[in-house]
Order: structure tokens, then C-alpha cells, then sequence
């Protein structure tokens, strides 16, 4: 068995040599099996600064499989992030993908306007994500959606403090599968599937070969 020195140095290995294609460690690199997805769907991720070299971050990842959608970094300075120009495109519908009080099933959403749907989607730690909520007035009209809790896997890259919560990549799957169909849900779940599979083969938790959901 490896000793405890062994084992960090290795993770300093892992951290340290990063894909630049899909920012998983090199050996367990994501590439190869990134779908690469043109929705009508635009995907705008506000992610906090801390959440770009978390290797449990899923976020990112769906943003390299989805050919319409964007990444905008917050907390970076102490300037905050203007969000307004996200709202001025007449040809999209914004909705903000966050579960709040007032969030509406986004199933009951889909239909109601011709127009492709813009989903503007907080990434992070979930009180980061509801700081974006509470600290960018740009964003208090918006309608706030949410998706209903889906089946998980039995294997997670971060604990939940409640079970309705799910990985950014998960949530996302769930919500596109709404405004987009089934077919698109597959893709993206099949890619998370991935990213638990061999991040944690990579931690020891499971074999290389294990496809348990």
C-alpha cells in the first residue's frame, strides 16, 4: 500500500499536469469522449474564480460539450461582474437556473414563447451560487427556474448537504433534456457518468473499470 507522502505527491502530479482541453488531470483525461452538442439552447455559466481549478468541478466540462454557450468568471477583483449584456438580445428568452422560493418548474416554462431559451446558470459551492443570485440586480427580473430532482448516482464527486442537489453537469442534463429532448440528457449524463468514473478511480475510490450509476 502507498505511504501518505507517496499518495500527496501524486496528487501534485495529477493537479499539476491538467488537460487543456477538458482541465481534468492528463491521466485521467476527459477528451476523447466530450460529445460536442449545437443546441437552439445558449448556456451562460457565471462561475466562481475558485471553482476553475477544482477538479470536481462539472461546470466547466458541460461547457466543452455545448457548442452555444459561454463561461463568465465573478469574484475575481473587487469589481463586480456586469451581467446586463446578457439580457439585451430580443431573440433569446432569459431564464436563470437556480432553485429558489419563486422558481418555477421549468417544464411549465418550455412552450410558452417561440423564442430559444438562454439559461443563465450560477457554478459553485451553493452559497456562492446564491450570492450571485443576491448580489446582481441585472438579474432580479429574470425568471428563476428549476428542474425536479432526478434519479443520482450512487457515486458523487462532492457530498450534498440535501438530497434534491446535483452536480452543475447533472442539473444541466436534467434541464436540457427539458427544453431540448431526451437524446440530449443521454449525452450529457453519459459524460458525467464518465467524469465520476475516472475521477475517482483516479482518487482510488473505484477501479478503472467500474460503471456503476
Amino acid at each position: 500500500m502507498p505511504s501518505r507522502s507517496e499518495l500527496t505527491f501524486k496528487r501534485q502530479l495529477r493537479k499539476k499536469a491538467l488537460c487543456a482541453g477538458c482541465g481534468s488531470s492528463q491521466i485521467l483525461c476527459l477528451c476523447d469522449v466530450v460529445p460536442q452538442i449545437d443546441l437552439r439552447t445558449r448556456v451562460c455559466l457565471i462561475i466562481h474564480h475558485r471553482e476553475m481549478s477544482r477538479s470536481s468541478n462539472t461546470g466547466l466540462l458541460a461547457l466543452k460539450a455545448l457548442l452555444n454557450g459561454e463561461v463568465r468568471i465573478r469574484g475575481e477583483g473587487r469589481e463586480a461582474l456586469d451581467l446586463s449584456d446578457l439580457l439585451v438580445d430580443p431573440a433569446y428568452r432569459t431564464l436563470l437556473f437556480f432553485p429558489a422560493i419563486d422558481a418555477l418548474d421549468l417544464d411549465h416554462m418550455v412552450g410558452q414563447d417561440p423564442r430559444p431559451i438562454q439559461l443563465i446558470v450560477p457554478d459553485g459551492t451553493w452559497r456562492q451560487a446564491r450570492k450571485l443570485v443576491s448580489r446582481h440586480p441585472e438579474l432580479k427580473t429574470v425568471p428563476r427556474v428549476k428542474i425536479r430532482a432526478s434519479d443520482r448516482p450512487v457515486f458523487q464527486l462532492r457530498a450534498q448537504s440535501q438530497p434534491d442537489r446535483m452536480a452543475t453537469l447533472h442539473a444541466l442534463a436534467c434541464a436540457l433534456g427539458v427544453i431540448e429532448g431526451e437524446q440530449i440528457a443521454k449525452q450529457l449524463m453519459a459524460l458525467y457518468h464518465t467524469k465520476i468514473q475516472r475521477t475517482l478511480a483516479g482518487r482510488g475510490i473505484l477501479s478503472a473499470g467500474h460503471s456503476k450509476n
